[in-house]
């Protein structure tokens, strides 16, 4: 097992490390973490041109092989450090992290995007670290296209959210900035529906999976906007939108969650055949 070269922490680059989990120094210095074996695999995998340096205990480089030959393959800068320094970097590294350059993504160039994109979360007032990563997550995993967070949200680069995301974050664009209303407008213009999910919908999802309704198709070009975990979408939020969905509660359940919500709607759209259009019929 190899030697680390980092033992001290009470190092400054321990410090500067540590920092990155404050909003003021990750938007000082255009920086951010990936902690635990996952985040780092995949920003490695896939986001290896914004990688600055990954920092393992030896244990951890013999256990995950793959994340050190990856960065050896990448160029990128790999240092061992103790499990002391890995602790005092991240409590939650699991002997394992990364410090990357935070990178722009506009919805200007994700709506110019080839292929074209056809399927967008959008999430408004989201707070909630864990559940703006777990949206982040789903949308991967149902193939959307990218996930837009408006000013008032949750920073996207705050460590819970990267940890949540499970690597997510890295496979699929994330947009933030604009206010919803922007957001929509572009969108629209783009020649995408806007399907708010809200309780007060009167449009059910079911419904909608099985045939379009009037102003809504599941299959067409979609932006779908979920609400704050507390209030959703306030009355004039949802009169942007062309249509308002609800998701169906059969049992005793007062509501699912925003990341739940989310994943059933996400997943709707995903499954719904990619390539009609919405005057072209469904041939099974």
């Amino acid at each position: 097992m190899p030697l680390p070269d980092l033992t001290n922490p009470r190092a400054e680059r321990v410090k500067a490390v540590r920092g990155l989990a404050g909003r003021s120094a990750r938007s000082r210095h255009g920086q951010f973490l990936a902690e635990g074996p996952q985040a780092v695999r995949e920003a490695v995998a896939f986001a290896a041109e914004h990688v600055r340096d990954v920092y393992l205990t030896p244990q951890a480089a013999d256990r995950y092989s793959e994340i050190v030959d990856g960065a050896g393959a990448a160029g990128l800068y790999l240092h061992l450090g103790s499990p002391e320094v890995l602790d005092a970097m991240s409590p939650d590294a699991q002997g394992v992290l990364a410090v990357l350059n935070t990178w722009e993504r506009t919805l200007e160039s994700v709506l110019a995007g080839e292929p074209a994109p056809r399927l967008i979360a959008l999430l408004s007032q989201v707070r909630d670290p864990g559940n703006a990563g777990t949206v982040i997550r789903a949308a991967d995993a149902a193939g959307a296209d990218a996930v837009v967070l408006t000013s008032a949200s949750v920073d996207p680069h705050n460590p819970k959210v990267v940890r949540a995301t499970a690597g997510s974050m890295f496979h699929v664009p994330v947009v933030t900035g604009p206010t919803l209303a922007e957001a929509i407008m572009a969108a629209r213009a783009a020649g995408f529906q806007i399907l708010a999910a809200d309780g007060a919908g009167t449009v059910d999802l079911d419904e909608l999976a099985d045939s379009p309704r009037s102003g809504a198709d599941i299959a067409a070009p979609t932006v779908w906007v979920f609400g704050n975990e507390a209030w959703g979408l306030g009355e004039q939020e949802r009169a942007l939108a062309d249509a308002v969905v609800r998701i169906p509660i059969r049992g005793r359940a007062e509501s699912l969650n925003l990341a739940m919500a989310a994943t059933l709607c996400l997943y709707a759209s995903g499954r719904a055949p990619r390539h009609r259009r919405p005057w072209e019929p469904v041939d099974w």
